[in-house]
């Protein structure tokens, strides 16, 4: 879709999200872990013996900093089962509000992640789905990225990855 922007008055055409259908656990299920799995274009439910993991579908904006344009991630998040309940009871209600602890539960691209990523969740159900922002304390490239920005050159070839994957 192309665009004039008001950043710069030239024409644009939107980037793509990059966007993840599921948890990156999801994948890793055998056939049988399947059967305990329920998955939906914004809910994700893994039971496992031990443990019930919930996953809600959120957006993460990161910022490029020579482009009048933000990068846009579709991530997963996973919540505490009392954060999970209350969103899903919630989940139609407009006017609901809510900030949730959440794990990220996506792998981005050229980012090494030897363990998940502590996020804030900020639902407004008014807006749309979730916007999560990774906690600024947290030691890790990805982080530091977020909250400085990266340039177009590796916005465009994070998009690039994705659109024409090798």
């Amino acid at each position: 879709m192309k665009y004039i922007c008001e950043c710069c008055g030239e024409e644009k055409e939107n980037w793509p999200a990059i966007a993840y259908n599921a948890p990156v656990f999801y994948h890793d299920l055998t056939e049988e872990e399947l059967e305990n799995a329920e998955l939906t274009p914004d809910l994700c439910i893994i039971e496992d013996p031990e443990y019930t993991h919930r996953f809600i579908r959120a957006v993460m904006v990161q910022e490029v900093t020579d482009s009048c344009q933000d990068l846009e991630y579709g991530i997963w998040v996973s919540l505490s089962e009392k954060s999970f309940d209350e969103y899903v009871e919630n989940y139609d209600n407009k006017e609901f509000t809510a900030e949730y602890f959440g794990w990220m539960s996506n792998y981005l691209p050229d980012y090494d992640f030897e363990e998940s990523i502590p996020t804030t969740v900020v639902v407004n159900n008014n807006v749309g789905r979730p916007f999560v922002f990774p906690h600024q304390s947290h030691d890790h490239p990805f982080v530091h990225d977020f909250y400085n920005g990266i340039s177009l050159e590796e916005a465009e070839k994070r998009i690039n990855r994705i659109l024409k994957p090798e």
